[in-house]
Formats: structure tokens, C-alpha cells, sequence
């Protein structure tokens, strides 16, 4: 192939900035390396090359606006402009500051935070996005609100979680993504499509990365409900696991705890979906020590860390306590040195991307972007 065929995907023929940076970047001249090598480069080197993907806008609410602008520079977006407001009265107001009519929209609000306003923001963005003629509106919940509240457990106990399903699907949201659901089957009280992502090749790449001898780990789930987590996290890794049975007083107290498995002079890796209180994990960890562990880790998704979380974080014995970045932790950071944050935005933009462009997402179920 000629020099003067390579072009990126735009058209744009290669300028002399481009072939020195080819040369610097690869040690070899244009002609010698393949054309999709070529745009790469080209395109890494010269950002604004990046084609923009057409009727699209992504929306982000109050709750998380850090992660809105992370997803929005890795799909080379702006934010959609958007005043989100309260009245006096503390109802609140949205206004949409551009056009939506025929585009298709994505609205990033996590469940965290003041919940109850949050929720109420999103499903009054969808219905305005809805009624402002978007070809379609998708709801982007890294952390779904109420999702505890999934099944009946006692008498007149609500379905909090169907409940939130059906007042997003009456607001018009016409698909959902999310990120590691408290129970799968809540995708089951929609009858719109659910995309329930996964932190689990994130979870996997920060253990390869940050615990040098995690061949001698043992991943451990803190309930029996997080059993199938931990398993497939282990078979990945190619380590064991053990889980731990506990059974509770009342809601956020925990009575006892038993341990099945071995973790003797071994990393105790404790791997959820959620940490609230952090009760659960302040007691295993005291379990995984008495147990002869030699370290003991905490990783989930969702850290929600209300009440004594942070206490009890600081008081604990683990190394490090790790989580997603679906729920804001900058104010828990500075409040604790051992919270770690793993970052999944470009999760949630790969997800946009190819949702937009009607692509399959199971590839996003087992592998990270890079």
C-alpha cells in the first residue's frame, strides 16, 4: 500500500506530525507498519481525529457528576446541559437545555447519596427527555436504589425494588444499565431490556495487579448469598475460596458467624457486592484472623459506607478496603486511608457505545476495556 493511502477513518490523509510520531512512537517508517496500527496511533495522537458518534447525548444527574464527566471524555462527549434545582418547597425541578428530539439518550444517576431526591431526579429527566421526543431514553444506574428490598421476606413487607422497576419503566426509560444488581432477578420485574454489568474483570485485574502473592489467596464470600461471586472470581484466578455463614439479629446486626473452608497462614480476600455499615465485614475479618489468616482484604461494588462504616474501617484489621467508583468516595477517602477506589467508567462508556451502535455487551460480562 502506498504512503499516500493511508487514511484514518474520517478521510484524513497523514501530515508530517503524524509520520514523525509513527516513527517515534514505533521505531519504524508508515509504510512498514498495518493501516489499522496506523490509525490507531493517528488517532491517539490527535484526539479531535476521534469520529463522533451521531445522535447521541449523555445526561447526568446531581447524584455522581464525577462519573458522568469520566464517561463523557472516554466516549469523546460533552455532558448534556441539564439545571437540576429544588424549590423552595423542595420539590425538584429539571430543565433540559438542548435539543433531544430524535437522539438517543443516556441519563447517568446512581442510587446513592440523598436516594429518595436522586430517584425522583432521574425519573423526572427520563420523562422529560421522554415527552421531548428522544428516539430513546436509557437510564444508567451503576448503583440500582432499593435493590435490598427484593423479595417479600415477612408479612406486608413491599417489593421496594419492583416498585422502583415499574415507576422507571412508567417514566418512559425504555432500557437499563446497571452495575452488579443485589440480586439478579431483579432484572425480572422489568419488561424492558436490563443490562446488570458485572465488576468482576475489574475486581480480578486490581487483585492480579496490587496483591503480589495472590496465588496463596482465598477468596471468601460473606454470606452464602455471594457464593456464586466469590466461586467464579476463584475459578479465574485459579485459588480456592471459602464462605461464611451468618445469621442476624435484625436488619445491619449480625449474631454469628460460622467459617467453611481454610485459611491458615493465607490472604483472606472478602469479596461482596455492597458494604453499608460495614458490620458484616468488621466481623468477618475478626473470623478470617482467628481463623489464621495471614492478611485480610475487603472488595466490593457498591460502597455505601453510612453510619459507623468509616469507624469501623479505621478500627479493622484489613489491608485495604477496595471499591467501584459507582458511588462518590472522595469524602471517604480523606476519612480513611484504607479505602481504595477501582475505577469502572470505561465500563459504562463501552456499555453506551455499544448500545448505541447495536452491539452486543456480553463481551463487557467477563473482560475490562482497557
Amino acid at each position: 500500500m502506498e504512503e499516500n493511502d493511508y487514511q484514518i477513518s474520517n478521510g484524513i490523509q497523514l501530515v508530517d506530525e503524524d509520520k514523525s510520531c509513527i516513527k517515534s512512537t514505533t521505531n519504524s517508517d508508515s509504510s512498514e507498519i498495518s493501516f489499522n496500527h496506523i490509525s490507531q496511533l493517528v488517532l491517539e495522537h490527535r484526539p479531535s481525529l476521534c469520529p463522533r458518534m451521531p445522535n447521541i447525548k449523555v445526561f447526568g444527574g446531581s447524584s455522581h457528576p464525577e462519573l458522568t464527566k469520566l464517561i463523557c471524555a472516554r466516549l469523546g462527549l460533552e455532558p448534556g446541559r441539564v439545571i437540576t434545582k429544588k424549590f423552595s418547597n423542595r420539590e425538584t425541578s429539571v430543565e433540559i437545555n438542548e435539543s433531544v428530539r430524535g437522539e438517543d439518550v443516556f441519563i447517568v444517576q446512581s442510587g446513592c447519596g440523598e436516594i429518595n431526591d436522586n430517584l425522583m431526579e432521574l425519573l423526572i429527566m427520563i420523562n422529560a427527555c421522554k415527552i421531548a421526543s428522544a428516539s430513546r431514553v436509557t437510564a444508567v444506574i451503576p448503583c440500582f436504589p432499593y435493590a435490598r428490598q427484593d423479595r417479600k421476606d415477612k408479612s406486608r413487607a413491599p417489593i421496594s425494588a419492583k416498585l422502583v422497576a415499574n415507576m422507571l419503566s412508567v417514566a418512559g426509560a425504555d432500557h437499563i444499565i446497571t452495575m452488579d444488581l443485589h440480586a439478579s432477578q431483579i432484572q425480572g420485574f422489568f419488561d424492558i431490556p436490563v443490562d446488570n454489568l458485572f465488576a468482576e474483570p475489574a475486581v480480578i485485574r486490581w487483585i492480579s495487579l496490587h496483591i503480589p502473592d495472590f496465588k496463596n489467596a482465598v477468596i471468601v464470600s460473606p454470606d452464602a448469598g455471594g457464593a456464586k461471586r466469590v466461586t467464579s472470581i476463584a475459578d479465574r484466578l485459579n485459588i480456592d475460596f471459602a464462605l461464611i455463614h451468618k445469621e442476624r439479629k435484625r436488619a445491619n446486626e449480625i449474631d454469628s458467624m460460622v467459617l467453611v473452608g481454610d485459611v491458615t497462614k493465607r490472604i483472606a480476600i472478602l469479596v461482596d457486592d455492597m458494604a453499608d455499615t460495614c458490620g458484616t465485614f468488621e466481623c468477618a475479618s475478626q473470623k478470617l484472623l482467628s481463623a489464621g489468616a495471614s492478611k485480610v482484604y475487603a472488595i466490593c461494588t457498591h460502597g455505601i459506607f453510612s453510619g459507623p462504616a468509616i469507624t469501623r474501617i479505621n478500627n479493622s484489621p484489613f489491608e485495604a478496603v477496595v471499591v467501584t467508583n459507582t458511588i462518590p468516595q472522595e469524602e471517604n477517602m480523606k476519612n480513611s486511608n484504607k479505602i481504595q477506589v477501582i475505577d469502572v467508567s470505561m465500563m459504562f462508556s463501552e456499555a453506551i457505545r455499544r448500545t448505541h451502535n447495536g452491539e452486543s455487551v456480553s463481551y463487557l460480562f467477563t473482560q475490562m476495556p482497557l
